[in-house]
C-alpha cells in the first residue's frame, strides 16, 4: 500500500477480485465527484476486505486543523472522521451513513454535508449483512449507470 497527503496508506491496487475493482473505482469517482474531490485525493483497495477512501476539503468546526475523510468499507459503508495525525492513532469518526452498503453518489454527499454540520447522523457503527463481492460490484454498477 502506498501514502499520500490524504490517504491514510491506500493505492490503487486491484487485488484478489477483478470484478470488484474497476467497478468500485468507478463509484468512488462519482462519489468524489459528488463532493467535488479532485481524483488525486481519493484511493481504494480490494484485497481481504476491500476499502476506499477520499480525503475531504471541508473542515469540520470542532478541529478546523485537523483533515477530514470518507471512508467505505465493505463491512461498515461510509463513515466520515478525523484523520489521524500520528501513526497508530485512531481516526476520530463523526457520523456512519445508516442504511446499505452502496448508496447513490448524491446520498453520500448529503450525509457528508449532514455529518461536518453535526445534523442528525449515527454515531454507532453499523454491522452491514454480509454480501458478496460479485453483488457488491453489480450494486455499484447499478449506481454508476444510474447516474451517468
Amino acid at each position: 500500500m502506498t501514502s499520500g497527503r490524504h490517504g491514510p496508506g491506500y493505492s490503487n491496487r486491484r487485488v484478489d477480485d477483478p470484478a470488484l475493482g474497476p467497478v468500485l473505482a468507478r463509484y468512488v469517482g462519482q462519489v468524489a465527484a459528488e463532493l467535488d474531490v479532485p481524483a488525486e485525493s481519493i484511493g481504494y483497495e480490494v484485497s481481504d476486505t476491500a476499502t476506499a477512501y477520499v480525503g475531504l476539503a471541508q473542515q469540520w468546526p470542532e478541529q478546523p486543523e485537523r483533515d477530514l475523510m470518507l471512508v467505505w468499507d465493505e463491512q461498515f459503508g461510509w463513515y466520515v472522521a478525523v484523520e489521524a495525525e500520528l501513526p497508530g492513532e485512531t481516526p476520530f469518526v463523526l457520523a456512519y451513513l445508516a442504511g446499505e452498503a452502496v448508496p447513490a453518489p448524491a446520498a453520500v454527499a448529503k450525509f457528508v454535508a449532514d455529518a461536518i454540520a453535526g445534523r442528525a447522523t449515527h454515531r454507532d457503527r453499523p454491522v452491514l449483512p454480509p454480501t458478496d463481492r460479485g453483488a457488491l460490484a453489480s450494486r455499484m454498477d447499478g449506481t454508476s449507470h444510474a447516474n451517468r
